[in-house]
C-alpha cells in the first residue's frame, strides 16, 4: 500500500510539473555596439552611474528639485496610475490564491414542507421537517497541465508590466515638468533681455528726439526709433503671456490651482549636465516601457499555455465535513456527522471549434505583444539617437551663434557711433539693433533647445530606472 501511494504521489508531481506554455522567447532586435550620434561631448562612463530616480538633480537647480518632489507627492495623474497598478497587483494576488486549496464554512437552517404530490412520497412520514447543518467544504484543482501556474505566471507578468507602466508615466511626468520649467526659465531670460532692450531703445528714442528737436535729424529717425521701442514693448508682453501659460501648465502637473500658483522669475543659467550614455544594450534594461513590453510578452506566452489546457480534462479534489440534524439539540453529535471526499473530472467533448479558436486568439495576442515589443525597442533607440544628434549639432550651432552675437554687437556699436557723428543714417542703426536683438534671442532659444534635448535624452535612456523582479 505504501509503495502504491508513493507511486501515485510521484505521478502527481510529474503531472503537475507540466505546462502547455511554449518556451518564452523574446523577439530579436538588432542592437548596435555603439550609438551612431555619440558626439565628443558624451562621457564614456557606464550607464549605471546615472543617478537612480532623482535624475533631475543633475541640473543642480533647487527650484526644479522642489517642484519634482511636489510632483511625486501631489500629481493626480500619478496617483491614478498608482491606483491602476494596485489593481493589477490585487488581481495577481487573486490568481496566486488558486494554487492552494479553497476552504469555506457553511451553515444552514431550514423548515421544509414536502409536496403532497411528490413521486414515491411516503404519506406516513409527515409533510414538515427541520434541517440544520454546519460544516466545512474544501476544493482543490489538481494542476495536471499547468493551467493554474500559467494563470499565476500571466498575472504576475501583467502586474510587473503595470509596475513598469507606472514608472514610465512617472518618468514622463517628471520629464514634462522639467521641460516646462526649462521653458519658463528660458522665457525669464528672454523677458530680461527684452526689458533691457526696451530701456536701450528708450534712450535711443530720447537721443533721436533731441536730435530732431535740434534740427540735426529728420522726423523719420524718430519714427523708426519709436517703432523699435514699441515693438520691443510688445515682445515683452508676448513673452509674459507665454510665461503665464507655462506657469499654469506647471501648476496643472503639480495638481495645483493655476490661480494660486506662481514661480518667481529668475535668470540663473541652468547648465547642461554630462550624461553618461553607456552602450545601446543597457537601454533594454533601463527603460520602463521596454520592461513593460517584455512582461506583456511573458504574460501572453503564459496565456497561450492556459488556452491549450482546455483540450485536457480538469481534475478537482473536493471534500466536506460537518453535522446535519433535524434538531438543534442533536446537531453536534457523532450520529449527526457526515463527510465526503472524492475527485471530479470535467472534459469538453464537442464545442464546434471554440477551444481551437481560443488557442488561436491567445497565439495572436502573443504575436501582437512581440511585435509591439520590437516597436518599443526600435523607437527607444531612435529617441536616443535623435537627442544625441540634437545635442551634438545644437552645441555647434550655439558656438556659431555666440560669434554672431558678438559680431552683431560690434555692428551696433559701430553704426550707433557713425550715426552720432552724422556719418550714416538711422536706418543703419535700426538694422543693427534688430540684428543684435535677434541674434541674442536666437542664442537663448538655442540654449533652451539644448536643455530640452538633454531632458529628452535622459528620458530616452530610462531616467535611471531599474526593473525589479
Amino acid at each position: 500500500m505504501n509503495i502504491a501511494v508513493a507511486r501515485t504521489s510521484l505521478l502527481m508531481l510529474v503531472l503537475t510539473a507540466c505546462s502547455m506554455a511554449p518556451p518564452l522567447k523574446m523577439p530579436e532586435v538588432n542592437v548596435a555596439g555603439s550609438y551612431k550620434e555619440s558626439g565628443p561631448w558624451v562621457n564614456a562612463q557606464p550607464a549605471d552611474d546615472l543617478s537612480r530616480g532623482e535624475w533631475w538633480k543633475l541640473y543642480n537647480d533647487q527650484q526644479l528639485d522642489a517642484l519634482e518632489q511636489k510632483l511625486i507627492s501631489n500629481s493626480p495623474d500619478l496617483a491614478a496610475a498608482v491606483a491602476h497598478y494596485l489593481q493589477a497587483e490585487a488581481i495577481s494576488k487573486q490568481l496566486n490564491a488558486q494554487i492552494l486549496p479553497q476552504v469555506i464554512a457553511v451553515a444552514g437552517a431550514q423548515r421544509n414542507d414536502l409536496s403532497d404530490r411528490r413521486p414515491l412520497r411516503n404519506s406516513a412520514g409527515g409533510s414538515y421537517y427541520n434541517d440544520f447543518s454546519v460544516g466545512v467544504q474544501a476544493s482543490y484543482e489538481i494542476d495536471l497541465w499547468g493551467r493554474v501556474r500559467d494563470l499565476v505566471a500571466s498575472g504576475k507578468a501583467t502586474e510587473q508590466a503595470e509596475q513598469a507602466n507606472l514608472e514610465s508615466l512617472r518618468l514622463s511626468l517628471q520629464a514634462e515638468l522639467a521641460q516646462q520649467y526649462i521653458a519658463l526659465r528660458g522665457l525669464d531670460q528672454q523677458i530680461a533681455l527684452l526689458r533691457d532692450t526696451v530701456v536701450a531703445y528708450s534712450k535711443t528714442l530720447e537721443l533721436t528726439t533731441a536730435r530732431y528737436d535740434g534740427g540735426i535729424a529728420p522726423r523719420l529717425d524718430v519714427a523708426r526709433a519709436r517703432t523699435q521701442y514699441e515693438t520691443a514693448q510688445s515682445r515683452v508682453e508676448q513673452a509674459l503671456a507665454q510665461r503665464a501659460l507655462t506657469e499654469h501648465a506647471i501648476a496643472a502637473l503639480l495638481g495645483e490651482s493655476a490661480s494660486a500658483f506662481s514661480i518667481t522669475a529668475s535668470t540663473d543659467v541652468i547648465t547642461i549636465p554630462s550624461i553618461p550614455v553607456g552602450v545601446p544594450s543597457t537601454l533594454l534594461q533601463r527603460r520602463p516601457d521596454i520592461a513593460a513590453a517584455q512582461r506583456r510578452v511573458a504574460a501572453a506566452n503564459a496565456s497561450v499555455g492556459v488556452a491549450k489546457t482546455v483540450f485536457f480534462p480538469s481534475l478537482t479534489l473536493g471534500g466536506a465535513l460537518g453535522f446535519e440534524s433535524n434538531s438543534l439539540s442533536t446537531l453536534i453529535a457523532a450520529p449527526s456527522m457526515f463527510w465526503a471526499i472524492g475527485p471530479g473530472a470535467l472534459l469538453t467533448l464537442f464545442d464546434s471549434g471554440k477551444r481551437k479558436a481560443q488557442v488561436e486568439q491567445a497565439q495572436s495576442v502573443l504575436d501582437e505583444s512581440g511585435a509591439k515589443y520590437r516597436s518599443v525597442v526600435i523607437s527607444a533607440f531612435q529617441q536616443v539617437e535623435d537627442n544625441l544628434a540634437l545635442l551634438h549639432h545644437y552645441q555647434s550651432a550655439a558656438q556659431s551663434q555666440q560669434s554672431a552675437v558678438a559680431a552683431a554687437k560690434q555692428a551696433l556699436d559701430y553704426s550707433s557711433s557713425r550715426y552720432r557723428e552724422g556719418a550714416s543714417s538711422y536706418l543703419d542703426v535700426t538694422t543693427s539693433q534688430t540684428d543684435a536683438l535677434q541674434t541674442q534671442r536666437d542664442l537663448l532659444s538655442l540654449e533652451t533647445l539644448r536643455l530640452h534635448a538633454s531632458v529628452d535624452l535622459i528620458r530616452a535612456l530610462g531616467g535611471g530606472w531599474q526593473a525589479h523582479s
